[in-house]
């Protein structure tokens, strides 16, 4: 067996960064920004008025008049300057008139006419945003994951397409006999597809396009059949029979039609039997068929290489600290990635951890990593999660 470190090492190796395309900002949400965006221009691009009032020139005290001189409002700039005691009515967002050093909020103010009297402990503050107070010409969005936030960055960029990497596409395959699709009658000894789903969401969450296979029933010839269906995908996902009961074929048909095979078996629970290679130059991940197994490795293993492959690097998955509620024993020879539950600083895992349990995963929002060989730790010391 091979430590998690290096399975995910080799797993990156197997993995080539996709060609990017360039899309209109409309439909780059969710897509894979793998270059850093740069801004055309500084936001504001102007001195901008923070609040409706009016923009006069230097101090102004209680009892201080000032006369109209015009108006400018978001879109409309007063052509002119103001000078002393003169002053323009102002709407938020507007650029600051030539000579103005303060807007004078419209609450605190009496306007008689073309005159306005500063009214008793009026605002200090000027109420002007500078130009560029948010960012400037060539400031820089980092390569991403794109969200509806950094859409509206990017728009305010004056950026209308940006180069996003194409969609990986995964195969998904889940095999065994025992296995039907959710709506089916499974017969007494039958159970419900379920990993697949959750796997195609999150594969369709970290940027990629999913495409859900036939179950690969437990025969060579339609293992056989199946695998051949995934041509023109960019990553072939196995589920289940991966591991060594006579039953689990994915291996056995995998290298009889070419896979190059990277490891096989990871000193990790739940997961150990974990499998990755190329496949006719594809790369392959056989997952685990227990369901917290295949989406435990999934979090682990299939989003850093969809990651990898957008263009976004070859990084592990993100990894905090929080403070351990209740005193957990040692750990055995495995690396143990534990479900676990979030209250602020403090993570408490489940007591039950069995890699069958699906309801304890939809319950857990943190896996708590064990080390291997880890010693008993007590409650109170601090310790490392991966948040889900």
């Amino acid at each position: 067996m091979i430590t998690v470190d290096e399975a995910l090492s080799r797993c990156f190796a197997l993995v080539p960064v996709l060609p990017p395309e360039v899309v209109s900002l409309r439909h780059a949400a969710g897509r894979a920004m793998p270059q850093a965006a740069t801004a055309r221009r500084d936001q504001p691009p102007f001195a901008a008025s923070a609040m409706d009032g009016y923009a006069v020139q230097g101090d102004a005290v209680a009892g201080d008049r000032f006369t109209v001189i015009g108006e400018a409002g978001a879109g409309h700039a007063f052509a002119g300057a103001v000078g002393p005691r003169q002053t323009v009515r102002i709407f938020t967002g507007a650029p600051v008139p030539q000579g103005a050093t303060r807007v004078i909020i419209q609450e605190d103010v009496a306007r008689s006419g073309a005159t306005i009297t500063v009214n008793p402990n009026a605002d200090s503050g000027t109420n002007i945003r500078p130009a560029g107070q948010d960012f400037r010409a060539g400031d820089t969005l980092s390569p991403r994951l794109l969200r509806p936030n950094d859409l509206a960055l990017l728009a305010a960029m004056n950026i209308a397409a940006v180069p996003v990497t194409r969609r990986p596409v995964v195969a998904l395959i889940a095999t065994g006999d025992e296995l039907v699709m959710p709506g089916e009658e499974p017969r007494p000894d039958q159970i419900i597809a379920s990993n697949t789903f959750a796997l195609a969401a999150m594969v369709e969450a970290a940027g990629g396009e999913a495409r859900i296979l036939p179950i690969a029933r437990d025969t060579e010839a339609e293992l056989f059949t199946v695998l051949s269906m995934t041509e023109a995908c960019d990553l072939i996902v196995t589920i289940g029979g991966a591991s060594v009961g006579d039953h689990d074929l994915v291996g056995r048909v995998a290298e009889s039609m070419g896979l190059e095979r990277a490891f096989y078996k990871i000193a990790m629970r739940p997961g150990k039997p974990l499998m990755a290679g190329r496949l006719r130059g594809v790369p392959m991940l056989g997952l685990p068929g227990n369901p917290v197994s295949s989406i435990v490795c999934g979090h682990l293993f299939l989003l850093p290489m969809l990651r990898a492959m957008l263009g976004l690097g070859q990084t592990p998955p993100e990894t905090r600290r929080a403070v351990l509620a209740v005193g957990v024993p040692a750990n055995g020879p495995r690396t143990h990635y534990m479900r676990a539950r979030l209250a602020g600083d403090r993570i408490t895992p489940f007591e039950r951890q069995d890699s069958a349990l699906i309801t304890i995963l939809t319950e857990a929002d943190a896996l708590l990593v064990r080390p291997a060989s880890d010693g008993a730790v007590p409650a109170g010391s601090e310790v490392a999660f991966i948040p889900l």
